[in-house]
């Protein structure tokens, strides 16, 4: 079966201007969240509730409050029985079980993927300090696990049961041996897997420290360091595309027009507003972005399959946010679900984090008239603690400062941060 995948990315270095748009479910939060990776237990699939068992005098079920790993499985069979996304990431061993064991993917257009490397601006564990530290390569998996998920696959054929796309991630922090060490890692990650046929797409976070750099020139500084990472890298050892922070119309421009055989796509960040998501994803494209990948989003999603229904009509021209705000209110309340927040305020934008402690906000680098996106700025941090009883330190500049929070403060500003 042909993957939509490939036949999207066909069509853009083809035809630059056509509309095909890739979409993909990042359900690889596990390799940096842990338990709380698959997510509040609000939306189940049609399977239901799985089993599991919990100690009455320790805490219910219903206190527990976060999806299982079954559960989260669910979600992902449902998600590509749907067949809307283009591509499903997850980790290395909820690939090992999904795709290589069950092999869910073998009769679907969708395209598995698994996540490459994990560096250290992921390890967004409760109470713990690593995301505040400059972030550091590391890689978990291997391709081979990827893609067989054994420590070496059987290389006299090409056919693997895993999957043979990866997401790799970068992240630059502007300071010089740091920086080196991140490229000199991805050089080795690229060769073996051009050795090994291999694909992979790029994942560039902004700085997760102070890197220095005012925040309106992050876009600036994100383009040249892919312009210049790639500058040095053949066709058969190229990203199939790019994954970066939306810093606004005119960095989006800057990158997208410079070379048309580059197919960048955005992140999604933290899940924020129905609004956030779905003009994120209008406002990206319309500026040149051919790819989304939304985790938490679509994760923290009233009603998954829904959610993504509309954001495939957002990327088909069929509806416009504002609408299909509106129209994804209008199927919760046909199926009887509560949405996380009444309409009025569901249609609003907020500065939402777009590293995964929740540090970074997206800022945009280019102001447009009547555009939602360049009012109301209010950092991600400051929005949660409105909603937020108990509170935490904060910098002067109204960031969190994690530094002074006790257990129960970081736990109050975890759980405000993402939804």
């Amino acid at each position: 079966m042909i993957r939509s995948l490939d036949q999207k990315l066909a069509a853009i270095h083809a035809q630059p201007q056509t509309k095909a748009f890739i979409l993909a479910d990042a359900k690889d939060a596990d390799m940096a969240f842990g338990v709380r990776a698959p997510g509040p237990r609000s939306y189940l699939a049609r399977q239901g509730a799985r089993p599991a068992q919990f100690s009455p005098e320790v805490w219910s079920r219903a206190e527990y409050g976060y999806r299982n790993l079954p559960e989260f499985l669910d979600i992902i069979r449902e998600v590509v029985q749907q067949g809307l996304v283009d591509i499903m990431l997850m980790s290395a061993y909820v690939n090992e079980q999904l795709t290589i064991k069950e092999g869910l993917f073998k009769n679907s257009a969708i395209t598995p993927a698994a996540r490459a490397n994990d560096t250290t601006d992921v390890w967004a564990v409760r109470h713990g300090c690593y995301t505040r530290e400059p972030s550091q390569p590391f890689r978990s998996a291997n391709i081979d696990h990827i893609q067989c998920g054994e420590i070496e696959c059987d290389r006299t054929t090409d056919d693997f049961p895993g999957a043979n796309l990866g997401l790799y991630s970068m992240t630059f922090v502007n300071e010089l041996q740091q920086d080196r060490e991140v490229l000199l890692w991805y050089k080795e990650f690229r060769e073996e897997a051009e050795r090994k046929k291999f694909r992979h797409f790029l994942e560039i976070f902004d700085p997760n420290v102070n890197s220095g750099i005012a925040p309106e020139k992050l876009g600036e500084f994100i383009n040249d360091n892919i312009i210049r990472t790639l500058a040095g890298v053949p066709d058969s050892g190229r990203p199939d595309f790019l994954k970066i922070v939306y810093h606004g119309p005119k960095a989006m421009e800057e990158l997208a027009q410079y070379d048309p055989n580059l197919i960048v796509g955005i992140l999604g960040g933290s899940a924020g507003t129905t609004y956030d998501a779905f003009k994120l994803i209008h406002d990206a494209q319309k500026y040149g972005a051919r790819v989304a990948l939304y985790g938490r989003k679509i994760n923290h999603a009233e009603h998954q399959l829904a959610f993504i229904e509309i954001l495939r009509h957002i990327t088909t021209g069929k509806i416009s946010p504002e609408e299909a705000v509106h129209a994804y209110h209008g199927v919760l309340q046909a199926k009887g679900i509560k949405p996380h927040r009444p309409l009025a305020d569901d249609l609003k934008i907020t500065d939402q984090a777009m590293s995964y402690d929740g540090s970074a906000a997206r800022r945009a680098t280019a102001e447009i008239r009547n555009n939602p996106l360049a009012a109301a700025k209010t950092s991600a941090a400051a929005n949660a603690a409105g909603n937020n009883s108990v509170g935490w330190p904060k910098r002067a500049d109204g960031s969190p400062d994690f530094e002074r929070m006790n257990s129960e403060q970081r736990l109050a500003y975890d759980r405000a941060r993402l939804g």
